[in-house]
């Protein structure tokens, strides 16, 4: 991946708390390249929003960014304060936020907020923001978008609104698009229509989507790498295949088993033991132990496994040391 729109390098987020430093994003690394959507995926706690809201400068304090380096386009942007960070939005990252109601202004038609959004962040008059809003509308699949510009959030479907949501994210060209959650609150039939749309947008413009969601199967459909966050790091990283196919650490194993896309026609689903520490008493080694059933005793001591070769574990699965554990 030569020249990625999204880089990652380290990257560490702390609250500071009465009981001590949390760490909910402890020291990731990855890349997205232009066209591609890399899915970041793991149980509710393991870092997936609080990363991608690092990324956008969205973090609330006490939470800031201690360690690390983000890149969009070459430019680094972790240190970028106010209003410099607020002309970042929108122009390069968009984002797609999980509730459409929460991204849209209740009381203006949809054509004035994509209007301007798109005059903010273009040089171009209020006639051509709103040719330009109508054909974001038109591109997102909103029937008869030269109309409905004049409607109001509400009169919207929650389907049609998420549509609108990606429009708003779309329509100042940016390069990255950051989707939390953004099937969530949908029907099936509508899930698949927005991550549909979300791959023939992210092929046609060329756009890198960071996709964060704990759906393996909105994972399966719509990516092309995934990222397996767990306790704030990452567990996995690797092409979508692989990761999902043949999964290398235990919780991506897990995560699978529990899911009905991989455990289709057997007799019950697996549950992975216990749940996901809390980030002010995380264990030693590997913070995954406690849960994993290839636990010995090195995984219980020194510090947490780094990333080697795309899985963070001293005994992936399908390695010799694994099979005779």
């Amino acid at each position: 991946m030569t020249n990625p729109i999204l880089s990652i390098r380290n990257l560490t987020v702390e609250i500071p708390t009465r009981h001590g430093i949390l760490r909910p994003v402890d020291g990731i690394s990855y890349d997205i390249a232009a066209g591609e959507i890399l899915g970041i995926v793991g149980e509710s706690g393991a870092g997936k929003s609080m990363a991608g809201n690092a990324v956008i400068g969205l973090l609330n304090p006490p939470a800031r960014i201690t360690k690390g380096e983000i890149y969009v386009n070459g430019a680094r942007i972790d240190q970028l304060k106010g209003d410099a960070m607020r002309r970042l939005r929108g122009k390069e990252i968009g984002m797609i936020f999980q509730d459409p109601l929460t991204s849209l202004n209740p009381l203006l038609r949809i054509g004035d907020q994509l209007s301007e959004t798109i005059m903010a962040h273009l040089d171009v008059s209020r006639d051509e923001a709103q040719r330009r809003a109508v054909a974001a509308l038109e591109e997102v699949g909103i029937p008869g978008a030269a109309e409905r510009v004049d409607s109001y959030p509400h009169e919207f479907s929650g389907g049609m609104r998420q549509r609108v949501v990606i429009a708003l994210a779309l329509c100042a060209e940016p390069s990255l698009i950051i989707a939390d959650e953004p099937t969530t609150a949908l029907d099936v039939s509508v899930q698949a229509q927005i991550i549909a749309l979300l791959k023939k947008l992210c092929r046609n413009r060329g756009t890198a989507v960071m996709l964060i969601t704990h759906d393996m199967g909105v994972i399966a459909e719509a990516t092309d790498r995934v990222a397996v966050m767990y306790a704030g790091k990452l567990a996995e990283l690797g092409p979508v295949r692989d990761v999902l196919g043949s999964p290398r650490h235990p919780y991506t194993h897990g995560l699978m088993g529990s899911t009905p896309l991989a455990s289709r026609g057997k007799a019950r689903l697996h549950q992975i033991p216990g749940a996901m520490p809390r980030l002010d008493a995380l264990p030693q080694g590997c913070a995954f132990h406690p849960r994993c059933p290839y636990a010995q005793d090195g995984c219980t001591v020194g510090d947490s496994p780094a990333l080697q070769n795309g899985v963070a574990c001293l005994r992936p699965l399908g390695t010799p040391a694994q099979e005779t554990a």
